[in-house]
């Protein structure tokens, strides 16, 4: 593969120094720097950053999970693999511009985060400390709360390192998937009244599902209206990757539009089964090569298609979220070759 100018460039890992007290240092000998160098706007990243099971393959010595979720994400960020992070923190509550701008000043320029639409606009009924659905929420799609609340935040705080601002609609009540035609109505009025610019940014909204019924042409239809991407999150409750990348191009067409992949779940697992399973994190348990190859030809005809790449992976994925991105860059290496 030709070498196209700037396309490959990244900063090269800062020299190794003596750690500060309570310093978060990045692992300088991580099988993750073996990492082939993928082109900048194919941006590969974890869902969060802050797990101590991560110790020799992210972070450099022993640190407590509230340590890391403190100040591990400047080290996560020099790691020339990583490249973007899903911010999962703001689908549970909103937070302010400050807070935005504190991880913002932690990444460098190359750097784009995937963030979350919380659920007090994304989620239909308001829930209980077990997530169990009580009455139904009276924010639900309310576009003046998520612009107050999400959008004009995250935009002012993140900057030009706000990538997809992600919408990811709980798992909806069945009387409003019987539904489905007025609730997709619903979506697109929602859509439609978020800000389209703000300042000299255009941002980019996409829509994940928990509803498999949800997948249909009449949402691809309205979604290619709307200017806003489908979301392609695997997870228990969704079709495997390779009817959502058919869904995908029924979105698009000929031409390939910027992806966006949240890479939850080995496929044929449950969340929590996984989640017992994989802990620490710390290693690739149950390897999934058929998801990874679909992603990894999806990443690809989007960069040829001049696109820009987003994919996250969770360590609920294969057991280890940085080594499946490892895995993944390989993979996508090949096909570029």
């Amino acid at each position: 593969m030709s070498r196209q100018p700037g396309l490959f460039e990244q900063p090269a890992p800062p020299p190794k120094r003596r750690a500060a007290a309570g310093e978060v240092r990045p692992a300088w000998d991580s099988p993750l720097l073996g990492a082939p160098t993928l082109p900048v706007d194919i941006r590969l990243g974890t869902s969060s950053w802050f797990f101590p099971g991560w110790r020799g393959l992210v972070y450099d010595g022993v640190h407590p999970q509230v340590e890391l979720s403190k100040r591990g994400l400047e080290a996560y960020a020099q790691i020339p693999l990583l490249r973007t992070v899903s911010l999962d923190r703001t689908f549970y509550a909103p937070i302010t511009t400050v807070q935005y701008q504190g991880y913002a000043r932690q990444v460098p320029d190359h750097f784009s985060f995937v963030v979350k639409a919380p659920a007090l606009v994304c989620d239909a009924v308001m829930r209980d400390e077990e997530g169990r659905g009580k009455v139904p929420n009276p924010h639900f799609l309310d576009a003046a709360i998520a612009t107050r609340e999400f959008v004009v935040p995250c935009l002012e705080g993140l900057g030009d390192k706000a990538g997809p601002l992600v919408f990811q609609v709980s798992p909806l009540p069945r009387s409003l998937v019987e539904e489905a035609t007025t609730l997709i109505e619903r979506l697109a009025a929602f859509f439609a009244a978020l800000p389209q610019e703000l300042g000299k940014q255009r941002p980019l909204y996409a829509l994940e599902l928990r509803n498999a019924e949800l997948l249909t042409p009449r949402l691809m239809k309205m979604l290619a209206s709307s200017g806003v991407r489908y979301c392609v999150g695997l997870h228990d409750r969704m079709p495997e990757v390779e009817r959502q990348e058919a869904a995908l191009r029924a979105l698009d067409g000929d031409t390939p539009g910027p992806l966006v992949v949240r890479w939850n779940l080995h496929r044929g697992f449950l969340y929590q089964a996984a989640r017992q399973r994989y802990d620490p994190f710390d290693r690739l348990v149950d390897e999934d090569p058929e998801t990874r190859l679909v992603l990894a030809r999806m990443a690809v005809n989007a960069f040829k298609a001049k696109r820009k790449v987003w994919i996250t992976a969770n360590n609920k994925a294969e057991g280890s979220a940085p080594l499946s991105l490892l895995k993944l860059a390989e993979e996508i290496a090949k096909l570029l070759a």
